[in-house]
């Protein structure tokens, strides 16, 4: 077998192979005898039928046909092995000569990983926010939490805005009442807005046992979208009442014994939270002026198949369990058409654009995947996914996806290392060390910072190269 490869653009290129007839042999011999235990021809037992037979009875052709079928595939992965190519998708085949007897030649287009050129990143400066925690973060931070403690009586009188009150609920959508539009005995607390539109004017001012009726658009069942005609009636009414803020609600509501140490935690934990977002923000900043520094050609058909697989994803799984299509998400969002595949073009490129230069950066710096970051890795995806983690090993093992995540983890430390070498100040100018986050390697390719569970089954995966024809 001869090859040459010639480039068509720097994301895709035409192999051009030549098979020897005499390279066709192994391929020829099965194809015999798999018509062979499909056919049958009087005189001569199954599977016992000459190939000339078979020739006169059958066609020559077909048995090319077949042969030809099962040898493409093996030619076409030793030409691409031979080049060294890091191919991407199905390649398209044309068989170009088919000479019984003398040769076999085809052509194979397929995309390939662009070569990127990482330059020096050790200069990149980002700006991030500067973690302060004020009294007034606090405050709120205790305030929610002695909301959760609140407890309720039953009043006589009329609902007034914070009240809970209980509810029975019947929607109409052109006069007729939906199967899934009654409920009864809702909780809902009167301007929380977790309810229907217009539910907190309706209400407010009923006593128990009174009732009203307002419009207001169904957000979710099966006249989601749809103007409604909506009857409450109030079944009682009741006064949240909460707990003073003193050293007893402090010892109710968590394990201090006064409300000084409770303060002094919470203020501990609003620290940790920004500065993880403080961390998740250098992340993206770094990136963004990674990506900046690099030129990384995008193959067409990659893009394609993930602006595809992005849509798929948020019609068929996002917006189908929140009872919505996409016409009345764009509704909602205030988007035009135009608009959102605009939106969504970008966001595929500049995915695939940081998993090739993440990919390279592995490659450049030789990181590995052990095993103890792989299991954490995992156990985190698990958690992400509501499954337990044996249950998602066994999907992930099942659905050959090992690879995915050991990328996945892989990019992760990548962009760590270029992390580390950034200068990262915050808006108070003070430099920001990143080291002690533990969670600076979740990063997806699919977008900037975005954990590795985000999607990262569901889009074509750039670095799964395919040999097969």
């Amino acid at each position: 077998m001869k090859s040459a490869v010639e480039t068509l653009n720097p994301t895709r290129v035409r192999l051009s192979i030549e098979v020897p007839f005499e390279e066709l042999k192994d391929s020829l011999d099965a194809a015999y005898k798999k018509i062979n235990q499909q056919v049958t021809v009087k005189g001569f037992r199954k599977g016992k039928i000459p190939a000339r037979i078979i020739d006169q009875r059958f066609g020559r052709g077909a048995v090319l046909e077949e042969a030809v079928n099962d040898a493409l595939p093996k030619f076409y992965t030793d030409a691409v092995n031979e080049s060294e190519l890091n191919v991407l998708g199905q390649p398209e085949v044309d068989i170009t000569e088919l000479k019984d007897g003398e040769t076999l030649n085809f052509t194979a287009e397929v995309d390939i990983r662009p070569t990127i050129e990482i330059p020096d990143y050790s200069g990149i400066e980002v700006e991030v926010d500067a973690v302060e925690v004020g009294e007034e973060d606090i405050d709120k931070a205790v305030e929610e939490l002695r909301e959760r403690f609140a407890s309720t009586s039953p009043v006589e009188r009329a609902a007034e805005e914070g009240d809970v009150v209980t509810l029975d609920l019947e929607a109409k959508v052109d006069g007729e009442v939906l199967e899934d539009g009654v409920a009864s005995g809702v909780s809902y607390t009167i301007g929380s807005g977790e309810l229907l539109e217009g539910v907190d004017d309706a209400v407010t001012g009923l006593e128990a046992g009174g009732e009203a009726t307002f419009a207001s658009e169904l957000k979710g069942g099966s006249a989601a979208g749809k103007e409604s005609e909506v009857t409450v009636k109030v079944t009682q009414v009741a006064k949240r009442e909460l707990p003073e803020l003193d050293d007893d609600f402090a010892q109710l509501a968590s394990e201090f014994d006064t409300l000084e140490e409770l303060r002094a935690d919470s203020r501990k934990r609003l620290e940790n939270m920004k500065q993880y977002d403080q961390a998740t923000q250098a992340q993206e900043r770094v990136l963004e002026k990674l990506l900046e520094l690099v030129e990384v050609p995008v193959p067409e058909k990659l893009l394609e198949d993930e602006i595809n697989t992005r849509k798929h994803n948020l019609e068929h799984h996002q917006l189908g369990q929140m009872g919505l299509d996409l016409a009345r998400y764009l509704e909602i969002q205030g988007q035009t058409a135009e608009e959102f595949e605009a939106e969504t073009k970008e966001a595929a490129v500049k995915g695939i654009k940081t998993q090739f230069v993440l990919d390279e950066l592995v490659n450049k710096e030789k990181l590995n995947v052990n095993q103890e970051e792989l299991t954490e890795h995992l156990m985190r995806r698990a958690a992400s996914s509501n499954m337990s983690p044996d249950q998602f090993a066994q999907q992930v093992v099942e659905g050959g996806q090992v690879p995915l995540l050991v990328g996945e983890v892989a990019r992760g430390k990548a962009l760590a290392v270029v992390v580390e070498a950034a200068t990262v100040k915050d808006t108070n100018g003070e430099i920001v060390d990143l080291d002690d986050d533990e969670d600076e390697d979740e990063v997806s390719a699919e977008g900037s910072t975005e954990e590795a569970a985000e999607g990262a089954t569901d889009a074509p995966e750039a670095s799964q190269e395919k040999n097969e024809a």
